[in-house]
């Protein structure tokens, strides 16, 4: 047996998981911040990182820990109906809760009051989220042009084009804009749930996004909260 131990935490526009891209990298236009535990907070320890465009986050499906696993989980992307083996997707209820993303370095802060922070893009992670490792994205071997996408582009989420009114888009920052409506093309309902009239709502930053789908097309129709 051996301990993991947390050495960050990272900060996101996601305080809860409806909404969350269903990889890394989809929405590149997502910020985010990664903060180092004070036992951690060395300069040191980051020292050529700044040499690597991108990296990977082992991470915690902190809100998905269970004491016991299932064999089988119904992946979202095959209707929620049909079961496959849990080491055969990324579903969080596994018998390890540790994610895996790759996400890009937009730069590194040394001197701020909390330590070395790294500034990141494209998480796809909830607010909050430990992180127990992080290690260099090398293209020349995780790179596989050439490997099998399995099951998992048998029903490919296609992106919908997004209706943000002039005066609700007012009320988002201009600099998190472009962000909320790549989210929102991404489809964040079950992919199982197909109902025209239901409103859905979704956390983002300090907003509640209220929406609803017809077809390919999202209308964003009500935005709550401000900055």
């Amino acid at each position: 047996m051996i301990t993991l131990k947390e050495i960050a935490v990272i900060h996101t526009d996601f305080p809860e998981k409806f909404g969350i891209p269903r990889q890394s990298g989809l929405v590149e236009e997502l910020r985010s911040t990664l903060v180092f535990n004070p036992e951690y907070r060395v300069p040191e320890a980051l020292r050529g990182l700044e040499q690597y465009s991108h990296l990977w986050l082992i991470w915690e499906f902190s809100k998905a820990v269970r004491s016991d696993w299932s064999p089988t989980v119904r992946p979202p992307r095959l209707g929620g109906n049909t079961r496959m083996g849990v080491f055969a997707t990324r579903s969080p209820y596994r018998p390890n809760p540790l994610g895996l993303s790759c996400v890009k370095l937009e730069k590194i802060e040394l001197n701020t009051p909390d330590g070395p922070v790294l500034h990141l893009s494209g998480a796809d992670l909830m607010d909050g989220t430990p992180i127990y490792d992080i290690k260099p994205y090398l293209p020349y071997v995780d790179c596989r042009p050439d490997a099998s996408n399995g099951f998992a582009l048998a029903q490919q989420e296609g992106v919908l084009s997004v209706e943000l009114p002039e005066e609700l888009a007012a009320l988002v920052p201009e600099e998190r804009r472009a962000a909320l409506v790549s989210v929102l093309a991404q489809d964040p309902r079950p992919q199982y749930i197909y109902d025209p009239e239901r409103v859905y709502t979704m956390s983002f930053a300090s907003f509640e996004v209220s929406f609803t789908v017809d077809g390919t097309r999202l209308t964003v129709t009500n935005i709550a909260g401000s900055d």
